[in-house]
């Protein structure tokens, strides 16, 4: 599997001054603001996101200085949900290092992904960029559902299958098919092409999703994610909801009742990891991964041949191949 370094490779240009371009859009003269911009920028992860903007701008036309709005937009709204997912979670630790709300307690955590919201906004505000306004408003608006539908989910667990899909649509694939709509909108590109761009974008979520679920079910230490963080916080994943359908109605009683009162546990989790990976559950989820997958290679098999699209569908298969 090509590294994320290898794929990179056509835009990395691109990639490295837009680093630049978002950092000074982060700038503010409040020294605490400032101080924890910093520690946001020192830690910030892969950068799918941006790649995707502008592979995506670069196939469907050109990249231009709206690209790098678009890609800063797109970085600014998911650098807010990833501080405020830390406050609703409760979760101290991010990548490795130090949540927001960890160091700086929740109020200023809310207050900073507020002001990475509101930076998103002016920036296409004063740049008349209402285009790409609408498609990163949606998504917005997608990801708040989705978590909250979540939420309401994790209260009963009675989540099916059609609902879990549901969930991760909104929840993570929204914001991958925002990044490539945006990529493909600020590239000039017609609207029928900005509309196989977000499919494209959303398949690609829904297989990133997947695999993410995935490493809840992994005990080999490389995903950097405990394992059963996903029973403890009772979210209901697509290996555990086959398992769960495969189960006569006394035996699913028990495991719901295992995630409902003693998620914090450990043997019993791990008693509830070992029927998943007994069930055919990890099989039938990494099945539909590929799915998804196969799905948004066959939208980008429609454009033209160039290096950014064969990088494109490197990053499709790093997707789904990642061990972290």
């Amino acid at each position: 599997m090509d590294t994320l370094k290898e794929i990179k490779a056509p835009i990395k240009n691109h990639i490295d001054s837009f680093q630049k371009y978002f950092n000074n859009s982060v700038n503010t003269p409040v020294p605490l603001l400032n101080k924890v911009m910093k520690y946001i920028i020192k830690r910030k992860g892969k950068q799918m996101r941006p790649m995707f903007v502008f592979f995506a701008a670069d196939i469907a036309g050109e990249i231009s200085d709206k690209t790098y709005r678009a890609a800063t937009l797109v970085e600014l709204l998911h650098t807010a949900t990833l501080v405020h997912d830390d406050v609703v979670d409760d979760s101290n630790i991010r990548r490795g290092f130090f949540s927001i709300n960890a160091l700086w307690k929740n109020k200023i955590a809310v207050l900073v992904g507020d002001y990475l919201l509101s930076r998103g906004l002016l920036l296409s505000l004063d740049n008349e960029d209402f285009d790409l306004l609408k498609v990163v408003s949606n998504a917005t608006r997608e990801m708040s559902e989705g978590e909250l539908l979540q939420i309401e989910k994790a209260r009963k667990l009675d989540i099916k299958e059609d609902i879990y899909f549901e969930i991760i649509r909104k929840k993570t694939a929204s914001l991958i098919a925002s990044c490539c709509a945006c990529g493909a909108t600020s590239s000039g590109a017609a609207a029928d092409v900005i509309a196989k761009m977000h499919s494209f974008g959303e398949n690609v979520g829904m297989a990133f999703q997947i695999k993410d679920d995935l490493f809840d079910y992994r005990n080999d230490g490389l995903s950097g994610k405990p394992n059963g963080t996903d029973i403890k916080e009772k979210k209901m994943t697509l290996p555990l909801i086959f398992m769960l359908s495969e189960l006569s109605y006394l035996d699913r009683r028990s495991v719901i009742n295992t995630i409902k009162n003693h998620n914090n546990n450990p043997a019993k989790v791990s008693k509830v990891i070992e029927k998943v990976n007994n069930s055919g559950g990890i099989e039938y989820a990494n099945k539909k991964m590929i799915e998804y997958k196969d799905r948004a290679l066959k939208i980008l098999s429609d454009f033209p041949y160039s290096e950014s699209r064969s990088s494109l569908e490197k990053l499709v298969v790093y997707t789904t191949e990642r061990k972290h």
